[in-house]
């Protein structure tokens, strides 16, 4: 059987003509499908004040998606650090890992968005402080004992329903981060591939086993249609608002990152980031693939949900059945 996952990150620009409450409403439908059909992961992610409605509160949504699965994993990647109190953020994370009984991750990451950090009047060069705080905290917190907190000893109630509650990992593009990861986190999510080996060499001057090859591939938007050219022509408008909203971001600080803004749709088709295949040229890549895998992003730049379930739809008719 291939392993499938979800993503969302709710961007509702203007021309997609939906609602948030619709919107929400959607992917809370489209994770109950997903868990009936063995979906592996559904990923949740965080911005704060973006014109097109980019998710801000993540936790809630995975409670409200929690209560419609049994059985899905979820994830937050990732959670901005420098914009939540320590303390607060371990009781709300307890919560939802109590909620969900034990199948929610997490990833942290420092932020890169200027605006962000106007909004919340958090000075950029503080990232590293704060996102330490968040990781000890957090860690700390989930083991259901006292700990020491800004000087004074604390506890936090409930505990989390898996031992150790929910890991934590931390995500970033910048050598500080990856070799931060080693040395505090459970984990380390690059954004890109070329900066694994820092976390890798640091996991290794600290005398703990090889963590292997880098975790992450490259990032790709796969949907379904059965006419590719068609389903292209609906769909380029939104992936390029993906793309372009991403990329002005990322080009704020010539970060090394996996979306970069394009002139038009032609040139995003051409760059193989966003494709739309038929189910049988999927299913044929997939058993070509020796871990057969794929993770949709069904409402991507703000998809009208029409087209996105006519694409899940599609992976549920025509491609799990080749992998049965």
């Amino acid at each position: 059987m291939t392993a499938f996952a979800l993503r969302f990150d709710f961007r509702n620009p203007e021309q997609a003509g939906t609602t948030t409450a619709d919107r929400y409403a959607a992917a809370l439908d489209m994770a109950e499908w997903a868990d009936r059909l063995g979906c592996a992961r559904i990923t949740v992610s965080e911005h704060h004040g973006s014109p097109d409605g980019y998710l801000p509160a993540p936790i809630p949504m995975l409670a409200a998606m929690a209560a419609r699965t049994t059985n899905v994993r979820f994830l937050v990647a990732a959670l901005i650090a420098p914009f939540h109190d320590p303390l607060l953020l371990a009781e709300e994370m307890i919560v939802l890992d109590n909620l969900s009984r034990g199948r929610v991750d997490l990833v942290v990451a420092g932020g890169y968005v200027h605006e962000e950090f106007a909004l919340f009047g958090v000075p950029m060069n503080e990232r590293a402080k704060r996102v330490t705080e968040v990781v000890t905290t957090l860690k700390a917190a989930f083991t259901g004992e006292e700990f020491t907190y800004r000087g004074r000893t604390v506890r936090l109630t409930p505990a989390p329903f898996r031992p150790g509650g929910p890991s934590v990992s931390l995500g970033g593009s910048t050598e500080p981060a990856a070799r931060r990861a080693a040395r505090i986190a459970d984990g380390f999510i690059p954004s890109v591939s070329e900066v694994w080996e820092y976390y890798r060499d640091e996991v290794l001057m600290l005398g703990r086993p090889d963590p292997g090859p880098s975790p992450i591939g490259r990032n790709q938007v796969v949907a379904l249609a059965e006419d590719p050219d068609k389903g292209w022509e609906q769909m380029a408008p939104f992936f390029l608002h993906e793309t372009n909203a991403y990329g002005a971001w990322q080009a704020q600080d010539d970060l090394a990152a996996p979306f970069h803004s394009v002139t038009g749709a032609d040139e995003l088709r051409e760059s193989g980031q966003y494709r739309v295949l038929t189910p049988e040229r999927f299913v044929a890549e997939l058993k070509s693939s020796p871990r057969p895998f794929t993770q949709f992003h069904p409402l991507c730049g703000g998809m009208p949900m029409e087209l996105a379930w006519s694409s899940l739809r599609l992976f549920e008719r025509e491609v799990l059945p080749a992998f049965t």
